[in-house]
């Protein structure tokens, strides 16, 4: 099944864009330490329409939100 266009738009957001209505949390809210308070956030999601998964991180070295395909 493809990405429905919720997930498509999602796919591409910037770092402080919020999940859709219909990205769930499927796991829990992952912190990684880094050195010199270089700590960041990744968490889970999955749609409840098309059931594509993302992932969205804080790191500034990762995109914002990935969308997992496979």
């Amino acid at each position: 099944m493809e990405a429905c266009k919720m997930c498509i738009e999602q796919s591409q957001k910037r770092r402080r864009g919020t999940p859709h209505q219909y990205l769930s949390k499927i796991d829990a809210l992952r912190f990684f330490k880094g050195n010199n308070n270089r700590n960041y956030e990744e968490q889970d999601f999955q749609c409840q329409v098309c059931q594509a998964k993302f992932t969205w991180s804080s790191n500034k070295n990762d995109l914002a939100w990935t969308l997992w395909q496979g």
